[in-house]
């Protein structure tokens, strides 16, 4: 649940109290960063790496830089928490998904493109890579804050659940009501596919499902177990076909102030935190997964063949909406889908040149 207004301004007030009295001794710097996943070590992949970057930071810099972790979405949304650290005063980390990334970063609205990746591997090789990372870069000039990396949004690859029958085929989709985010890109890709769309905000999910207003959703199955659709729908495909991911950010400003030393701590110890949590989303996503084929009546796994065939479909749907609506270049598309395609085809090679000969 989001914090209201008042309660939001109360913690942001106090988050300097909330600093200071964290350790008696006092630190040359500290570093707040808010993410909305709760404070769990098991239930997410986002708040066990930045535990284990809190660790990283301090020992490396012999505790001249103290992190503080604010989980639960104490600080307020994601735009709102993007907002602080633009200036880098009171919040000067946090991570943001897709939608509220693109609100401060106009060129991370790529990665709604459908059938992004065909697996894991592709993706956290083309995240991890200074391609990737350069593409990032912008991040400064347009917002003011640095990009560390990307977290698997509850595990990356989302799945359909829908109360009419199994997805096993496009041609299943035909005449679906699916709720999607209010993002025109799956707007657009629902509709390439055959189904109509109707957007609704989180909040209205289940009551949509239940009134029959919609007919099906698709999110991470992590999520879809979480939260119990299960009982309001009652097929479960896992087709991948949107990739959710999340941003890790830190004020420019304040990233600035520090020494080389510890700017260096800041970046390693946030590559390896990422590393973690890539592995741990991965085995939540399937561990969910596992789940849900348990509680659904139904699920299935959509073979390549297949989701190739969508693809074909859905992504030219969706490049006219992001050139011709969204206004991004025709040529950094191509240039970005580009990328996805060579990672993967060279982590094919490379897995297969090292252990098939």
């Amino acid at each position: 649940m989001t914090p209201k207004p008042l309660t939001r301004l109360a913690a942001l007030a106090a988050l300097p109290l909330a600093i200071a009295s964290a350790n008696v001794q006092a630190q040359s710097h500290e570093m707040a960063i808010a993410t909305l996943l709760p404070e769990d070590m098991s239930n997410n992949e986002v708040y066990p790496a930045l535990v284990h970057f809190k660790n990283l930071v301090e020992t490396r810099t012999n505790g001249e830089v103290e992190v503080v972790i604010f989980g639960g979405g104490q600080l307020g949304s994601e735009v709102e928490t993007a907002s602080e650290v633009q200036s880098g005063r009171t919040l000067q980390s946090t991570i943001i998904t897709t939608g509220a990334m693109s609100s401060f970063y106009d060129d991370y609205q790529l990665m709604t493109a459908p059938f992004l990746f065909d697996n894991w591997r592709q993706a956290w090789a083309f995240f991890d890579s200074e391609w990737f990372a350069d593409f990032m870069s912008g991040t400064i000039e347009e917002a003011n804050m640095r990009y560390l990396g990307t977290f698997d949004d509850g595990g990356g690859f989302v799945a359909f659940t829908n109360n009419e029958r199994l997805i096993e085929t496009v041609e299943d989709l035909e005449g679906l009501n699916i709720r999607t985010e209010e993002n025109p890109g799956h707007v657009a890709t629902m509709k390439a596919l055959g189904a109509s769309a109707t957007p609704l905000p989180w909040g209205e999910l289940i009551t949509a499902l239940e009134t029959g207003l919609a007919d099906g959703q698709f999110n991470a199955p992590v999520i879809n177990t979480t939260f119990n659709l299960d009982e309001v729908t009652d097929y479960t495909t896992l087709t991948g076909h949107v990739y959710n991911s999340a941003a890790w950010l830190i004020s420019e400003d304040w990233f600035q102030e520090l020494s080389e030393e510890q700017q260096t701590a800041i970046v390693t110890s946030a590559r390896e935190a990422i590393e973690l949590a890539h592995g741990m989303s991965g085995a939540l996503a399937t561990a969910s997964w596992e789940e849900s084929c348990e509680r659904f009546e139904a699920c299935y796994i959509m073979p390549s063949e297949e989701r190739e065939r969508m693809a074909e479909i859905a992504r030219p749907a969706w490049k006219e909406w992001i050139v011709g609506d969204f206004g991004i270049e025709a040529e950094r598309v191509d240039a970005f889908l580009e990328e996805v395609a060579r990672v993967g085809e060279e982590v094919v090679e490379s897995d297969v040149a090292a252990y098939a000969r």
